[in-house]
């Protein structure tokens, strides 16, 4: 099973580590991809500051984060379980699980990344500013350029187990199983995932219990152990560890399931 995650907006910055070594990170197949939005993002940062930011669409009391961009490749690096922060991240709480769900995570857990492409919990990286629907000049759409390779990364880390894909929309574009590289059929490999709040005999999405019941599950799937190879099966997990899951059927982008909560 790989499970797929959306990177947050806000990063926690290391303040000390090693410089970022490619070579280091997790499918070196998308080096030379990460070269090229690593050094076209430099180059925009390194430049006029007020014009990197507009690009960006970052304020202008933000222009640090510019100026941060600016130094990747020689800013302090961290594991990527603590760099990515947010509610999704707060409830998975990488640093509290139990050693044996650390190892589940270290191979069934992978962000998706608009500089890196797809990093794995231990990959050491940077703090960064760059959103999935950027363009950058001389590059074009972030998602764009993932793309081509990320399909192939996605395939060789899940093997021939389930993806449970819990991107949000923005990341949803930078692989499209079934229709770029990989060998993933989605009809049958993919899961996708959503988060009903049900009140007073309604249902909507909200973000924040979409969100937390994202990083809740994911943290229960890692302690439990619990490895389906189908969608229907992953159903049957979710339902054993106490969620309400409904079950739709496969489609284009998977099959989705709808959690559905009442309360945090």
């Amino acid at each position: 099973m790989l499970i797929l995650l959306p990177p947050s907006e806000g990063k926690t910055a290391p303040r000390r580590g090693a410089p970022l070594a490619l070579d280091s990170l997790s499918h070196p197949a998308l080096n030379p991809t990460r070269e090229r939005v690593l050094d076209t993002l430099v180059t925009l940062c390194s430049g006029d500051a007020e014009h990197a930011a507009s690009v960006l669409e970052v304020g202008s009391t933000q222009l640090d984060l510019v100026t941060a961009n600016a130094r990747l490749r020689e800013a302090p690096t961290g594991r990527a379980d603590a760099i990515y922060t947010g509610v999704l991240y707060d409830h998975l709480d990488a640093g509290g699980l139990s050693a044996a769900a650390k190892r589940r995570a270290s191979s069934r857990l992978a962000v998706v990344s608009s500089v890196f492409g797809l990093v794995r919990p231990g990959d050491r990286v940077p703090a960064y500013r760059l959103s999935g629907q950027t363009s950058l000049p001389g590059l074009g759409p972030v998602a764009s350029a993932w793309r081509p390779v990320l399909g192939e990364a996605v395939a060789a880390q899940v093997g021939r187990g389930l993806v449970v894909d819990l991107r949000s929309s923005v990341y949803a574009g930078f692989w499209r199983p079934g229709k770029d590289a990989g060998d993933v059929d989605p009809r049958t490999r993919v899961a996708t995932v959503r988060v009903l709040h049900e009140q007073g005999g309604k249902r909507k999405v909200v973000s924040h219990f979409n969100k937390a019941t994202k990083g809740r599950i994911v943290r229960a799937l890692l302690e439990d152990g619990a490895d389906p190879t189908t969608p229907a099966r992953l159903a049957e997990a979710l339902r054993d560890l106490g969620w309400a899951v409904e079950v739709g059927e496969p489609g284009a982008q998977g099959t989705r399931l709808d959690v559905v909560v009442t309360e945090l």
